[in-house]
């Protein structure tokens, strides 16, 4: 029996404690771990919750994150409720099991503070270690700020073990900018908590001797087509699933989540397409343009990352003139990943906005509303024009010389 917790109506989290609390409420039977910062505070504290009897659950620590992850297909396969956490350079050598997990079919919670990938070594946040995870299989769902990290993880244990969907999910957050920023929680009772996410019903667990299954069978190419198709299905089939959980948690809490958020874009001409932290700063300098200089200035947030909701991006995007796509990550010789997928989305539109990438952010570079202003101004321009007066893409935020790789002959 556990011990009991207090939690006031509200509290003051940061966003590393806050989903260290989601993990205590949902009751999690296991957590595998190797630290990394900035994300140790989550399993750190889960650990603390375990050795102090406010769970009743097992915290294991291994030698590496591949072995974090290899720990937690074991223990989910075996149908418990399993979740862990890392970042970074922990996320690249996790990077081989997370195929493992999605291919399985487990519903494992990983817990991402994003944080740059070396070199040069950076412990500072930017989407790098998110999109090296965006073909592996597992839902990814961005949070951006500490209230988000709580209470998108508790919805994606709900949404891993729902048994049309039986796939993993990552619940992002930006290192230190979230992880680490003290802000205003309302978390649920524990008895709530636990009511929304419910108890786990393993399917095809390892325990159950009376049904022998087989984990990490080979197929070579007689059957590993199929597989894969099977597993994309069922990722794409879980956006219904996604969203009834978001209604479901919106009614108990008053808090709804969408997979695209939009913000300001009934009228808006100019846009800013975002993840992150970048959200809530491209929020704010859209709402002073607007009441400053009466520029239609809009936002439009991903908040599920995996699977990309191209229709509901295409139809966020509907009445925009020209939209800026940022990327924080390097895009390593070509366009921003980000980029290529919104602008893959808006392809198929009559419309057919104009789009440049903003590279930006990178190692934890702060990001500014002076410079979305700039950037949203910059959209107006193109506007103006009808066509990009720009390089297609730039490094928003960068020191020294200009730097346009990939130009553009429009006009």
């Amino acid at each position: 029996m556990a011990v009991k917790y207090d939690l006031n109506e509200r509290e003051v989290w940061d966003g590393n404690f806050a989903a260290s609390q989601a993990l205590r409420q949902a009751q999690v039977d296991v957590v595998v771990a190797y630290p990394i910062t900035p994300s140790t505070p989550i399993v750190e504290n889960y650990g603390s919750y375990v050795a102090n009897g406010y769970i009743d659950g097992e915290f294991v620590m291994v030698e590496s994150e591949h072995a974090a992850m290899s720990g937690c297909i074991g223990a989910s396969a075996a149908g418990g409720r399993v979740s862990t956490a890392t970042s970074s350079q922990g996320f690249a050598l996790m990077a081989e099991v997370l195929y493992q997990a999605s291919g399985m079919r487990l519903p494992i919670v990983l817990n991402v503070v994003n944080r740059a990938l070396a070199s040069p070594l950076n412990v500072r946040g930017d989407h790098a270690d998110m999109y090296l995870g965006r073909d592996s299989g597992w839902i990814q769902m961005g949070a951006f700020n500490a209230q988000e990290a709580y209470d998108l993880a508790l919805c994606a244990f709900k949404i891993a073990e729902n048994h049309d969907v039986r796939l993993p999910v990552m619940v992002h957050q930006d290192g230190f900018i979230t992880s680490h920023t003290a802000q205003n929680v309302y978390p649920m009772t524990d008895e709530a908590a636990i009511n929304f996410v419910g108890e786990i019903d393993p399917v095809d667990d390892m325990l159950d001797f009376s049904r022998p299954v087989t984990y990490g069978a080979q197929t070579e190419e007689d059957w590993h087509f199929e597989h894969k198709a099977k597993q994309h299905k069922a990722l794409m089939d879980s956006r219904p699933i996604i969203d009834e959980v978001y209604e479901e948690f919106a009614k108990l809490t008053g808090r709804k989540y969408n997979r695209v958020e939009s913000y300001n874009m009934e009228d808006a001409e100019v846009v800013i397409v975002g993840l992150g932290t970048t959200v809530e700063t491209a929020r704010v300098a859209a709402e002073q343009l607007r009441e400053e200089e009466g520029i239609k200035a809009g936002v439009v947030a991903i908040r599920c990352f995996r699977p990309f909701p191209f229709e509901d991006v295409r139809d966020a995007l509907e009445g925009a003139k020209a939209v800026a796509v940022t990327d924080r990550s390097s895009p390593g010789g070509a366009m921003g990943a980000f980029f290529n997928e919104v602008s893959a989305a808006l392809y198929t539109t009559e419309s057919r906005p104009l789009v440049t990438n903003f590279i930006y952010g990178l190692g934890g570079r702060d990001f500014s509303i002076d410079e979305a202003k700039r950037i949203f101004k910059e959209q107006k321009a193109h506007a103006d024009a009808g066509h990009i007066t720009t390089d297609i893409q730039q490094f928003s935020g960068l020191r020294g010389p200009h730097l346009g790789y990939f130009q553009t002959k429009r006009g």
